[in-house]
């Protein structure tokens, strides 16, 4: 059996381990300890579990294990503080986490030069999600457009890098492949990345056409393509377009990846990054049994990475859905928790877009604290004005603070950035909802429309549509939106509602006295 990882090869019917076809020493107790991790690479290793495999079970002083296992890292130039390939899991052990592949030994003379692939160095990727944006082609005759094109990527390199959940390479380093044809597999290996965004761009006329795909290099599957058309005498706002169009698809597209990769690892093998894409995953399911899995992956996530900003941030935002559909038992502990969570992910995501706007929306919910929501979500924004979410967010906190202007404002550009977007739902609600309680109903009744026509059953929707209609005196219309809300939870009440974080008190007052003129039930 070999096992081939970067430009490295262990062969384990000869016991040897080559890297780029040449032979390195290795002793017969770090072989075992390197054999062992490969083999069992998809799970974590206790200490236990390598004492009885490489010591056969002798008493083993921890320094005796430490040592070893620095000197399998040693080997393969990999080192405590890097942990490209053999990562300390803490109070559970170790695992192998390159890319490896597997195969059967070949069976030619250990000094033939066929018997170790020349493989190129290749690049371990990071713990987070990885791409690279090459340069796109220009397929015109106008050479002129080369600077246009640049300038493209070099935008769009730049609003990825903007997430702090991706690693992005760097245009100096992904340029290097312009006007070559290239494998993205080669790419990939090279740059280190899972994911290749290429493109390309054609001059029609008066016209502009860009073409995109995202690649995982992994595998060479095309995960997602699309193009742009624009204007040549508005090539600026053209550009702006499809920065923001690339943007604001990509990120998810490579988060719901992501997520499906993780699914399809064994239990065992899974890392605090894992563990936060399975959080997430549960967290977009509606129900309080995946919302209670969800809480328990985020936490195992930070157990396994104490400093992981985020996934706090994440499992904050569990307890606004936990709140707003009702599903808190004891709401003082929960809200006590959502507080402690809120402060981690502050604490240690200052410069974390993610982490500071799921906490900043639990903060103004949750914790009822709007002024400070406030500040982490402008912070937010400021880190990564592409990301819609935070945007989303923002207008929702914005609404209970009366700012409902902008709050529209807010959601409109969350709807502008991420237009097929599985929360344009909530978007169009909380238009909805500023309208209603600054007085608009008409403009209230419009948007609350377009949300249920979104989705039939989405219960806030239907509520301000219900109560728009009955301040309009359009009461059969009202009360067919309160026949819907029963037949959706028959035993709906107003007092379901809680009271609402609204720092004036009296726009919730409104709202909860126009469910009652539609004939909502106490």
């Amino acid at each position: 059996m070999i096992y081939e990882f970067a430009n490295y090869f262990l062969d384990v019917a000869r016991r040897e381990l080559r890297c780029d076809g040449r032979s390195i020493h290795v002793e017969p107790q770090t072989f075992d300890v390197l054999q062992y991790l490969l083999a069992n690479r998809e799970r974590v290793v206790s200490k236990d579990d390598l004492i009885a495999a490489v010591w056969k079970g002798r008493i083993v002083s921890e320094s005796t294990l430490s040592s070893s296992i620095a000197t399998a890292r040693k080997t393969v130039g990999d080192s405590h503080e890097a942990q490209r390939f053999i990562r300390t899991v803490p109070r559970k052990g170790f695992r192998f986490v390159g890319e490896v592949i597997q195969r059967t030994a070949n069976l030619a003379p250990s000094d033939s030069p066929s018997a170790y692939p020349q493989a190129k160095p290749g690049l371990m990727l990071p713990d987070k999600p990885s791409i690279a944006v090459l340069a796109f082609k220009n397929l015109s005759n106008d050479v002129a457009q080369d600077y246009f094109v640049d300038g493209v990527v070099e935008d769009i390199t730049t609003a990825l890098a903007q997430f702090s959940q991706l690693f992005v390479v760097a245009r100096s380093s992904s340029f290097t492949y312009k006007a070559r044809d290239v494998d993205v597999k080669q790419v990939g290996r090279e740059l280190g990345v899972r994911y290749v965004l290429e493109g390309s761009l054609r001059k029609t006329a008066s016209h502009v056409r860009i073409t995109v795909q995202l690649i995982d290099s992994i595998t060479a599957v095309h995960l997602w393509a699309t193009h742009f058309d624009g204007a040549l005498d508005q090539i600026f706002d053209f550009q702006d377009q499809v920065t923001s169009g690339v943007v604001n698809v990509i990120a998810p597209k490579i988060e719901r990846a992501e997520i499906q990769r993780a699914k399809r690892k064994p239990p065992g093998s899974l890392d605090s990054y894992d563990y936060y894409l399975h959080g997430l995953a549960n967290s977009y399911q509606d129900t309080k049994e995946a919302s209670d899995q969800a809480l328990r992956f985020f936490g195992k996530a930070t157990e396994l990475d104490p400093d992981f900003a985020a996934a706090y941030g994440m499992a904050a935002l569990c307890y606004v859905e936990r709140w707003w559909k009702r599903w808190t038992f004891d709401p003082q502990k929960e809200v006590a928790e959502a507080a402690a969570l809120v402060s981690r992910a502050v604490a240690l995501g200052r410069n974390d877009a993610v982490a500071l706007s799921a906490a900043g929306m639990a903060l103004g919910l949750v914790v009822r604290d709007l002024g400070q929501a406030v500040v982490l979500l402008d912070r937010s924004l400021l880190l990564n004005p592409n990301l819609a979410a935070s945007w989303l967010r923002s207008a929702w906190v914005r609404v209970f603070l009366g700012q409902f202007d902008l709050a529209i404002e807010h959601a409109s550009r969350a709807m502008r950035l991420s237009p097929l977007d599985p929360l344009l739902v909530g978007m169009q609600t909380a238009i909805a909802l500023a309208h209603f309680c600054a007085g608009r109903y008409e403009q209230a009744a419009t948007w609350s429309e377009r949300a249920v026509g979104k989705q039939p059953n989405f219960a806030p929707a239907i509520r301000v549509l219900a109560a728009s209609n009955a301040l309009l005196d359009r009461m059969d219309d009202a009360k067919k939106g309160v026949a819907r809300l029963r037949a959706i939870n028959s035993t709906a009440r107003i007092s379901d509602l809680g009271q609402w974080p609204f720092q004036e008190p009296r726009y919730f007052a409104k709202y909860v006295e126009a469910l009652r003129t539609a004939g909502f039930a106490e």
